[in-house]
């Protein structure tokens, strides 16, 4: 199943991503229209979603709009623009110059960037100082040149250099440390090398490929099986599974969507969530030498994290009875790119889901949980990381994030310790501290767009009448009325989590039906000083959980730029203060993984672990997973035994 499969003209619901063709009417239209030359870059070009109250009154038949929208950049003086392309029309109905941003780094900036480097004289002089003389060894990652003060309004990027000691393996165990090459992406020109002092690059083997590598023995095949095929169907982009029912979709900068989430409550289909995705991701490094500083990627923002998803036939990412969907989007010149695979769909066994053994009756009702995941896996340079979003029988929706790949690495030299990192061997490798922080943009419509959030913690009740015998406490709950009082951070010792319920719907006990939002992993703030460059452009992760009115315009935690950008997005979002309360509200939730490297992180960091759920709170009158069905062929068996 791809999403590619109905024409243009079949689109059957208006967010459905845009096929392979309309990608290429679009380009052709926006290209013939603006006399598009080839010094113009797509910087992404997606389906232009429909405002939200049109999709709400959607109904099959019904006629709609198809438009495109693209971000490019007039390489000829650096200007960015942004084009609505209708597709029903057949003409570009809106084009906007957006002044002093810069758009995200686009897949070709990269090789070029390399070459760009390769060619400087100055650059070539460096490497020679370090005992390197064949280019071809050297490898470049063009990392985002933040925003300091010193871009003179260049599309720049800071870039770093590893080299090749075992062929074309792993190079980021040989980094040339002390040496940034400020590269302008526009003109594809170096502008300046900074040599900060020869250290020796680290020559001991990464290598993680078998190659004779022994591997373990006593593994037994562990095969997962369904005979009659999966339980879910799929209609399109439409996903319908164990009562849950929703769309998916797939942008450059985000990665997968997930739209129109509802929950089948007796026959009526219950709204629970409108949009889902990542907002944004940024990795700052707490290292302050001179090569390291700087490194505060925004994976989302300035590198379109969707772009850079894999293709996973390419290996063994998702088990059972699989289906996978494809990607489409445009390359820098305005081609159209078929990502084979992007997305993953299958369910899985999710252990015990409730169970009760009656010691009196000898009986025991037993029912295992069933997840449907859909997932996909981005390749940030150095970095991977898996985005699963999992729902559950019981009305639960978890995101699950999974880091791996390899740590972005630097050199000390021999006999020297690292203060802000730690030493991976003895040659002077070393993985310097760093952060990663996700943020989530959630869109809820618990039964219908008007709802209201609350704070919850827990504390206990002091010494008093209240609390005679000390044992007393209780679930507080607070009002979020305005957006200026739904900023708050993580706090494991009072259970902090957040309610959101509708303002229209009650259950049996006369309660707002709700869900609420609970941190599943340990959360971390930034360490980052206040008055630091990127605590201005990544000020939504001073908070993990923020929450705003509805916006159409507001998609982003770091701002729609924030490439080279001094600062922007949640923090200014929130300065208009707007009431919440009945309102229809997006909650943002941002995640903290704190990577301190261990020497097990290398050569290939083992999975880590960073989620949230969603869960209901009185949305339902009872265990909606009652009417799962007992396992079949299992637990058959006389319970004393069980």
């Amino acid at each position: 199943m791809a999403m590619t499969e109905r024409p243009a003209a079949l689109a059957d619901h208006p967010l459905a991503p845009l096929t392979l063709e309309e990608v290429r009417e679009a380009v052709g239209i926006v290209r013939e229209e603006r006399d598009l030359g080839p010094r113009h870059r797509f910087a992404g070009l997606t389906l232009n979603e429909p405002p939200k109250e049109d999709v709400l009154a959607f109904e099959d038949g019904d006629a709609f709009e198809r438009e495109a929208f693209a971000v490019i950049l007039d390489g000829n003086d650096g200007s960015t623009y942004e084009a609505v392309i209708s597709l029903t029309q057949g003409a570009v109905t809106s084009w906007t110059h957006v002044p002093n941003v810069q758009p995200p780094i686009v897949l070709e900036e990269f090789d070029e960037c390399e070459a760009a480097c390769k060619e400087s004289p100055e650059f070539q002089e460096a490497l020679r100082k370090r005992g390197i003389e064949d280019m071809d060894r050297v490898l470049v990652d063009p990392w985002s040149a933040g925003s300091y003060g010193d871009e003179e309004g260049r599309r720049l990027s800071r870039a770093l250099t590893w080299v090749y000691v075992e062929d074309d393996h792993n190079a980021y165990a040989h980094p040339v440390d002390n040496l940034v090459t400020i590269v302008d992406l526009n003109e594809m020109e170096v502008v300046r090398v900074e040599d900060h002092g020869v250290v020796p690059i680290p020559l001991e083997s990464g290598a993680y490929e078998p190659n004779g590598r022994p591997t373990r023995a006593g593994l037994k095949p562990l095969e997962i099986t369904q005979p009659e095929g999966p339980s879910f169907e799929i209609d399109g982009h439409e996903i319908r599974w164990q009562k849950w029912s929703f769309r998916i979709g797939f942008t450059p900068r985000e990665g997968l969507v997930l739209y129109t989430v509802g929950y089948d409550d007796g026959g009526r289909v219950r709204p629970v969530l409108y949009r889902a995705s990542l907002s944004e991701m940024v990795v700052p490094y707490g290292d302050p030498r001179p090569g390291q500083w700087r490194k505060n990627a925004f994976d989302a923002g300035e590198y379109n994290v969707g772009a850079l998803a894999n293709s996973l036939e390419l290996g063994c990412d998702c088990l059972g009875e699989i289906r996978y969907f494809d990607a489409v989007m445009v390359n820098g010149a305005g081609d159209p790119v078929q990502n084979k695979n992007a997305v993953c769909l299958h369910e899985e066994d999710a252990g015990l889901g409730w169970k009760h053994y009656d010691m009196r009756a000898d009986t025991a009702e037993v029912r295992r949980s069933r997840r449907l995941v859909v997932s996909f896996i981005a390749t940030v340079a150095n970095y991977e990381y898996g985005f699963y979003w999992n729902f559950y029988q019981d009305g639960t929706i978890e995101f699950d994030g999974k880091l791996t790949g390899i740590v972005s690495t630097g050199a000390v030299g021999p006999d020297v310790k690292p203060t802000h990192g730690q030493l991976l061997n003895k040659d002077g490798l070393y993985g310097p501290i760093h952060q990663h922080f996700m943020n989530f943009r959630l869109d809820l419509d618990l039964d219908g767009r008007d709802n209201r959030i609350y704070e919850v913690h827990t504390e206990a009740v002091p010494p008093g009448d209240a609390n005679p015998r000390g044992n007393a406490y209780l679930s507080k709950s607070t009002l979020l009325e305005r957006e200026s009082e739904a900023q708050h951070t993580v706090d494991a010792m009072s259970a902090r989590h957040w309610r959101v319920e509708s303002t229209e719907t009650t259950n049996k006990v006369g309660e707002p039906c709700a869900y609420r939002l609970i941190p599943l992993s340990a959360n971390v703030l930034p360490f980052f000083q206040p008055d630091s460059a990127v605590a201005g452009r990544a000020g939504f992760a001073t908070r993990h959980f923020w929450a705003t009115r509805f916006s159409q315009d507001e998609r982003h935690a770091a701002g729609t730029y924030p490439n080279q950008n001094p600062g922007d997005g949640l923090p200014k979002y929130v300065e208009q203060d707007r009431p919440l309360e009945g309102e229809d509200v997006v909650v943002w939730y941002t995640l903290g993984a704190h990577h301190v490297v261990r020497l097990e992180d290398w050569p290939v960091m083992p999975v880590q672990h960073a989620g949230f759920k969603l869960e209901p709170v009185g949305f339902f009158d009872e265990n909606p997973a009652l009417d799962v069905p007992p396992p079949e062929g299992h637990c058959h068996h006389d319970a004393r035994r069980a």
